[in-house]
């Protein structure tokens, strides 16, 4: 089912189309980024975008040109470069003819905790040489505000649950250790430069535009692609690790909510989530039945269970109260409604790419 409506944030998409804003997102052709990107232009909203291709995708722009207006993607300024050079992304602080960005939105990283435990000199310089980069050449630019993606990773080893934002344990993994870092860093931004930053720690984000393949592959559109191709399923464990997701629209509504909500929501960090946890066999069962009426052979599919992933928390679930009190956040799509919207845009992708 979907959520009632949130009225303070359809207000706010009312205000910025009557007053547009410019706005820079990194990590732009990337699942997350790409979505934002489009969300924003379909408020006719001036957008700055800068990705180095290391995870992202022309594909997923040119899918956001198709969904927009000529006139919205007209609105959209483009720059290859990299957060881990400082003259790039002060480069990317100006849209077009010299008009100053406003509103950051930070999403350029390289995730995957089992990635960083591989390489984690090279999440290190992403995750944490880029954010210092994207930190000090938005608080030269005088930007209003820089929201950027943190991470449930963050709460590492912390038995408590639902995960509060002040309660945290220690990191799993060199990805965990990087985002608790950006967090550190915007708290002296915040001290010294009196610098507004939110940062918003996401609990497994789903949704179109996702990366299926690949060996980092987050797990829904990973099992999606498999079970689609007959192909097997591998659930880490005994399949009772839980998981609270949360469907991409939640994170769009959530990133432009914080960007402009009231100074005394700034220099803080909020979960991003929908408050309730999912274990993966239920996830499996919750895919698997949705797929089953145009699939036949998923009719009896199983899963193959296999040892635990290391740096892996056991269960995650967010108390979502914070950002619903301070920033105004209603999700609109639990799970369910997620994983429904979710399917149809990978059902049409992976018969796209067959022809």
């Amino acid at each position: 089912m979907i959520a009632p409506s949130n009225n303070q944030y359809e207000k706010l998409q009312t205000d910025l189309i009557a007053n547009p804003h410019t706005w820079l997102i990194t990590g732009v052709a990337g699942f997350i980024g790409s979505n934002l990107l489009e969300a924003l232009l379909k408020l006719n909203q001036r957008v700055v975008g800068l990705d180095n291709f290391a995870t992202g995708y022309q594909r997923n722009l040119d899918e956001v040109q198709s969904l927009v207006t000529p006139e919205q993607w007209a609105n959209f300024h483009f720059i290859q470069g990299d957060i881990r050079n400082l003259e790039e992304c002060q480069r990317a602080m100006v849209w077009r003819e010299g008009t100053a960005v406003e509103y950051v939105l930070h999403q350029a990283a390289l995730g995957s905790v089992p990635r960083s435990i591989e390489n984690p000199i090279h999440a290190n310089d992403n995750n944490i040489s880029g954010f210092l980069n994207i930190l000090v050449a938005a608080r030269d630019a005088k930007v209003k505000r820089l929201v950027y993606a943190a991470s449930s990773s963050t709460y590492g080893d912390h038995p408590g649950l639902p995960k509060v934002e002040d309660n945290i344990g220690n990191p799993l993994s060199p990805y965990a250790v990087t985002k608790l870092v950006n967090e550190l860093y915007a708290q002296v931004f915040a001290r010294n430069y009196e610098f507004k930053t939110i940062g918003l720690r996401y609990f497994n984000v789903f949704g179109p535009r996702q990366d299926p393949n690949g060996a980092y592959a987050a797990v829904i559109p990973k099992w999606v692609e498999a079970m689609i191709t007959n192909k097997p399923v591998y659930i880490n464990g005994d399949g009772e690790t839980s998981r609270d997701f949360c469907y991409i629209d939640n994170t769009v509504q959530v990133n432009i909510m914080a960007a402009v909500a009231g100074d005394e929501s700034a220099d803080q960090v909020y979960n991003v989530a929908v408050g309730d946890r999912t274990t993966l066999n239920d996830l499996f069962e919750l895919i698997r039945a949705g797929l089953e009426n145009e699939y036949s052979h998923l009719k009896n599919f199983k899963p193959i269970y296999q040892d635990f992933r290391a740096g892996d928390i056991r269960h995650s679930l967010a108390d979502i109260s914070k950002a619903k009190n301070l920033l105004g956040y209603c999700p609109s799509h639990c799970i369910k409604a997620g994983i429904k919207e979710a399917l149809k845009w990978y059902v049409n992708d992976i018969a796209d790419r067959k022809l």
